[in-house]
Formats: structure tokens, C-alpha cells, sequence
């Protein structure tokens, strides 16, 4: 595979597997971060390749460093819009401001990833864009109205850029994990993890490197027919 990958919160849990992944595949990837600085500089220390701090709730942010990889690493050729964040609480409780936050972090930064890397691809009739939404966006989630607002708005994105996309050679799809094994997840109490997994037929949570390798894949040659799909991987968690 050849090409510049861009992958949003790509030093750090699922991202910075599915960074690895990618450059395993040949790509230069650059990653985006939130602030995390550490997490950064040890992401480009292992791989050698570049981490950009970047809001990506800002318009201006990412375009800005859209143009400042592509003047470092050439045109993007794939995109991974993995950000996220978190912030529970009941709507009957819920501060407008963690509304307002997980929406534009998780949902409208895909928008503006997207439009600041889908008219070159057009223009050299070749892309790959996935987008990592969850099993709470399929299913729903108690204390997540705005997490799982922002996960499903992201497979009806993931279909319309589909159709908009498709004759320009470009695929757009979904991934939907279910609970993986990260720092996050970590940091649960441990009898809320094992009322997790006792609702997960496999009786375990995935792993961060079962994800990169979907995406691998999707960003393939191998996938080129396959655009507007949603992949669940959940351990059986959720049918669909």
C-alpha cells in the first residue's frame, strides 16, 4: 500500500493500533492528538513518524494541518477519523456543554477531516475513509444520549459521502466496535467489567489490534468494492 494516512486520536488506545497497522501496510501516517504529550512523543518515538496536535472540533485547526501534512508527507490517501471522547450523564441532567463537546469532538470533526481531504481525493480519483463509530451508536447506551447521538450521526455520514464518493474511486465505511481493551476501559471498577463481558457471547473484550486490523483492511485494494458498509465487531454483543 502506498500513501499518507491520517488518523485522529492515533497515538493512544484503538488509534495508535490502528496507526501501526497502517504503517506495517506502507503508509506515512500522521497522527492527530488531542494534548496528550507523552503519549506523542513515545508514538514517534516507536515508529518514527509524525504526531500532530490539532482541535479537531476547529475548522480552521484542520485545515491548517491538513496543509501542513500534506506539505510534510504528500496527499492523503486515507483517512481514519477516530476521535472521541466521553462525557455521561442522564439528559435530565446533562450540561448543554458536554452535549455541545462529544458532538463536535466525535460527529463534526469527521465532517471537517472530510472536507478538508475529499476534494484532493476526488481530484486523483482515489481515497480510503473509515470511520470509527461504536456499538452505543447502534444500540444506544444509558447516560450516553449525546455519545451515541454522535456515533450513529456518524453511519448516516459514512453513507451519504458513500454515494457522493463512490464514482470518484473513493470508499467511505464504518467500523463499530464494541468494548475493547484500552486504557479506558481500564479504568472501569472491575465488577462493571465483568457485568460487561457476561453480556458479551465471547465472554471477553476485543482487542485494539482486532480493529486496526479491519481498518488494514477497508484501506486495501482488497475492499475496493466495499463502500457505505458498517462492520460491527462486538463479540456478538449487538446483531445487526
Amino acid at each position: 500500500m502506498y500513501g499518507v494516512a491520517i488518523v485522529t486520536g492515533g497515538t493512544r488506545g484503538i488509534g495508535h493500533d490502528i496507526s501501526k497497522a497502517l504503517i506495517a501496510d506502507g503508509l506515512k501516517v500522521a497522527a492527530f492528538y488531542a494534548g496528550n504529550e507523552e503519549a506523542a512523543q513515545k508514538f514517534r518515538d516507536e515508529t518514527g513518524q509524525k504526531a500532530y496536535k490539532v482541535d479537531v472540533s476547529d475548522f480552521a485547526a484542520v485545515e491548517k494541518a491538513v496543509a501542513q501534512v500534506e506539505a510534510d508527507l504528500g496527499p492523503v490517501t486515507v483517512l481514519v477519523n477516530n476521535a472521541g471522547i466521553t462525557r455521561d450523564g442522564a439528559l435530565h441532567k446533562m450540561d448543554p456543554q458536554n452535549w455541545h463537546d462529544v458532538i463536535e469532538t466525535n460527529l463534526t470533526s469527521c465532517f471537517y477531516l472530510c472536507r478538508a481531504v475529499v476534494g484532493g481525493m476526488r481530484e486523483r480519483n482515489f481515497g480510503r475513509i473509515i470511520n470509527i463509530s461504536s456499538i452505543n451508536g447502534q444500540k444506544g447506551q444509558f447516560g450516553q444520549t449525546n455519545y451515541s447521538a454522535a456515533k450513529a450521526g456518524m453511519l448516516g455520514f459514512t453513507k451519504a459521502l458513500a454515494l457522493e464518493s463512490a464514482a470518484k474511486g473513493i470508499t467511505v465505511n464504518a467500523i463499530c466496535p464494541g468494548y475493547i481493551e484500552t486504557d479506558m476501559t481500564g479504568q472501569m471498577r472491575p465488577e462493571v467489567l465483568e457485568s460487561i463481558i457476561r453480556g458479551i457471547p465471547m465472554a471477553r473484550m476485543g482487542q485494539p489490534d482486532e480493529i486496526a486490523a479491519i481498518v488494514s483492511f477497508l484501506a486495501s485494494e482488497k475492499a475496493a468494492f466495499i463502500t457505505g458498509a458498517t462492520i460491527s465487531a462486538n463479540g456478538g454483543q449487538y446483531m445487526v
